[in-house]
């Protein structure tokens, strides 16, 4: 068997292995992130340290970055799924460095979330939803609209309002939010689903086993959250100033976008969340959570028949 240096060294002789060779390399030097690269590192990098690295180099090159040639995680070209590379200089060679992809990152943030979390789970006709699957009909051609404008327009760290969809029973509401949810992670926008009945029955549980402010804080942090059928829960004095109100007047300072749907408009919404189990009346309380629902969302009227049925 031939070895490896002697069949090297036979491949390099060959005049068609030396022109692909040297394309190959001409192509890797002139890919522009590794001029930027050599550039920014130009006081440092040695042409010596470039040939010793084409290996590096090239490997870099061929790989996806910030996501930018994968549809998906699993989709994920790179050499580690879910990693993709950097350049750094390493005892005087070029080397690649593997760092989590943004894709990678909404997936472990998410899984962490499911753990914590319980009631973030949903029936998976809403969290495989997309808009082609909503009817175009003039019933809900303005809330497709207004949520069309909003993935459009989100943007990390700038200012910017969710959405309240209100309406009556099935006519799409919790699908417009699970349709907004799957465009936004196409974007590598984080968003978290929120059952609300559920959510408020978890977190009376999570007193007894001290994940409640853990809880509250990744409600409060999420880039973009979802309240889903709010006022359909029974109210407590505790669950909306103790839980919504926190998770609300934080988001509402941070001018986090905060999307809800719920069968009531504001006002009867105000209205449920004024009396308690106990039939006590609290028009202060309720209007206080009011003005941050307000502040963190614009209302939408849903229509349209019974998808239910």
């Amino acid at each position: 068997m031939e070895k490896i240096n002697k069949t090297l060294k036979r491949l390099a002789s060959q005049g068609d292995f030396q022109k692909r060779y040297e394309k190959q390399r001409q192509d890797t030097l002139n890919h522009p992130e590794i001029k930027d690269f050599i550039r920014k590192n130009h006081d440092v990098i040695t042409n010596e340290m470039i040939e010793k690295s084409l290996v590096k180099l090239f490997e870099f090159t061929n790989q996806s970055k910030e996501c930018n040639k994968c549809e998906s995680l699993e989709g994920c070209i790179n050499m580690m799924k879910g990693y993709h590379p950097e350049l750094v200089i390493n005892r005087n060679t070029i080397d690649v460095r593997y760092e989590r992809c943004p894709r990678k990152i909404m997936d472990d943030e998410k899984r962490k979330n499911e753990k914590l979390i319980k009631s973030l789970h949903m029936p998976k006709d809403i969290l495989n939803a997309t808009f082609d699957d909503l009817q175009h009909d003039n019933s809900r051609v303005i809330a497709i609209k207004k949520s069309g404008e909003f993935i459009l327009n989100y943007e990390k760290g700038l200012e910017s309002k969710g959405l309240y969809f209100y309406g009556e029973f099935g006519v799409g509401k919790s699908y417009l939010l699970g349709a907004i949810a799957n465009k936004l992670a196409n974007k590598q926008i984080s968003s978290m689903i929120v059952y609300v009945p559920e959510l408020l029955r978890e977190m009376k549980s999570a007193i007894g086993d001290s994940t409640l402010n853990e809880k509250i804080e990744a409600l409060k942090k999420e880039p973009v959250l979802m309240l889903d059928d709010i006022g359909s829960e029974a109210v407590s004095s505790w669950t909306r100033d103790e839980v919504l109100g926190p998770i609300l007047q934080f988001r509402m300072l941070e001018k986090l976008p905060t999307f809800f749907t719920s069968n009531f408009d504001y006002g009867q919404l105000e209205h449920h969340l004024t009396y308690s189990q106990r039939g006590e009346e609290e028009k202060m309380k309720a209007r206080r959570i009011m003005e941050r629902i307000k502040s963190v969302s614009e209302p939408v009227l849903v229509k349209g028949h019974n998808r239910r049925h």
